[in-house]
């Protein structure tokens, strides 16, 4: 029997393999008819969304709270390719939501300096990391709204972060400052005046302002995608997008002053060093499976030849993941998917929880552990998970990066998937709440929208 992607999906909700420690259907003897073998969860099937933007369960409502091209309260233009973003408690009950923008210099359709960046010279030069010799500046960087959930009005809008390529995704932290990453690793020569693919540091600010733009240089130069940070440690956790990248540690001299600088690792599986984490070829690491990790220091970390997962891998034993990119903390865990991971490269959702004494001399008698939680290898499950994050009840909830319609999708506890948006204009990126839980906010990437959702999020079926 065939079935669409979207009934198979509301039909086979139990292939959510190994969300907190869950292991999979199989070894629990339900792979015979898993598809019956739950009842259904999440809020129902989607229903198709009048004006095609997004579609959603009854009972659910979007806002358009953001479009390319609107004129921002800062004089500037709401630049396009909207991709990763998290949400901070603001005053008064508002929501400060910082959002990445994933823009090279020549998508100037996109640009926030509007039609040939006419408006560049408006902007104080000494707030653009790379001005591209006043000729092709550097258009990516990040925006901020300021939003009531309560009457639904944006309140503020500006550029919060400019002259920097390609930022994709990031990651929030405890101390309220959006980490953004470049994902690209560019150098000096013609119109490029500074080298990038490093991480930098945004304010979470209702003021209109431009933040420095100072690159964490000690977080290495990679093609970064995501970040998370472990609240308890400060400790920085993050993923590189290549197909062969690795998955990094920094150890903050100064937790909650990156500036400060400090140590840059890399993850190596105990006991299977320069481990190939894809299964691609072969299965190294089954679904459930759990393995103990050290991680191993690293030199020369600006990386001039792009080489740190070279480095990492054939000197150091790191182990080699799929295109590291969404990345969150929850659950005292360390989340993150690897878009092209499997045996049909549909990609993979890993768990990492760090050890009682992460960081420290004691660590090696105690070490973290590495998990597989999914593997679907279907694009009816899950295709190419990307961006995600933690819901305030304590779901996963994921966007996709596929080749059909692009879902949000929320695995629970139990391991059971169920959907919560689709569309199929682009990818979704930047899934986040609000910190009052009642909003999800979520990008439609290309050209670049971002939209509230609301509905009766605890009254999940199931």
């Amino acid at each position: 029997m065939n079935l669409s992607r979207r009934s198979f999906i509301n039909q086979a909700s139990a292939i959510g393999l190994g969300f907190l420690g869950l292991r999979s259907v199989i070894e629990n003897g339900l792979a015979q008819g898993a598809a019956s073998s739950f009842a259904e969860v999440g809020y129902g099937p989607l229903l198709p969304d009048p004006d095609k933007i997004l579609d959603l369960p009854s009972g659910f409502t979007y806002r358009m709270i953001s479009l390319v091209g609107e004129r921002m309260d800062d004089g500037l233009y709401v630049p396009g390719k909207h991709d990763g973003m998290a949400a901070f408690p603001g005053p008064n009950g508002e929501t400060i939501l910082v959002r990445n923008h994933e823009l090279e210099p020549a998508q100037v359709e996109f640009s926030p300096f509007g039609l040939q960046n006419l408006l560049f010279r408006q902007v104080d030069q000494r707030k653009l990391y790379d001005p591209g010799k006043g000729t092709k500046p550097a258009l990516g960087g990040t925006t901020t709204i300021v939003y009531d959930t309560r009457t639904g009005d944006v309140l503020k809008h500006f550029l919060s972060l400019a002259g920097t390529h390609r930022n994709c995704a990031g990651g929030p932290t405890p101390w309220n400052s959006w980490i953004t990453c470049e994902e690209t690793v560019e150098v000096t020569g013609g119109d490029i005046e500074k080298d990038h693919g490093y991480n930098f540091e945004v304010p979470a600010s209702t003021e209109i302002h431009l933040a420095d733009p100072l690159p964490l240089i000690a977080m290495g130069r990679f093609r970064h995608e995501a970040v998370a940070v472990d609240p308890q440690t400060g400790i920085v956790y993050e993923t590189e997008d290549r197909p062969d990248g690795l998955i990094y540690r920094f150890l903050p001299n100064q937790p909650g002053r990156l500036q400060a600088g400090g140590r840059l690792q890399a993850l190596r599986v105990r006991n299977a060093p320069g481990l190939d984490t894809r299964n691609w070829r072969r299965q190294t690491f089954r679904v459930g499976g759990v393995r103990k990790v050290d991680w191993v220091d690293l030199d020369d970390i600006t990386s001039p030849d792009d080489d740190l997962r070279y480095q990492g891998r054939f000197e150091k034993g790191a182990a080699r993941f799929a295109r590291g990119e969404g990345m969150w903390y929850g659950h005292r865990s360390i989340y993150f998917a690897c878009t092209n991971g499997g045996e049909k490269q549909k990609g993979q959702i890993w768990r990492y929880v760090p050890s009682r004494f992460e960081g420290t001399s004691r660590e090696k008698n105690r070490p973290g552990t590495l998990e597989l939680f999914i593997e679907p290898n279907d694009a009816n499950l899950v295709e190419n998970a990307d961006n995600l994050t933690v819901a305030p009840w304590g779901d996963l909830i994921v966007c996709e990066d596929g080749t059909e319609t692009q879902l949000i999708l929320g695995v629970t506890p139990q391991g059971r998937i169920y959907k919560i948006g689709g569309t199929n204009i682009s990818e979704l990126a930047g899934a986040t709440f609000s910190p009052d839980g009642t909003t999800l906010f979520v990008n439609i990437q290309t050209p670049g929208w971002t939209l509230a959702i609301k509905g009766p999020w605890r009254q999940q079926r199931g």
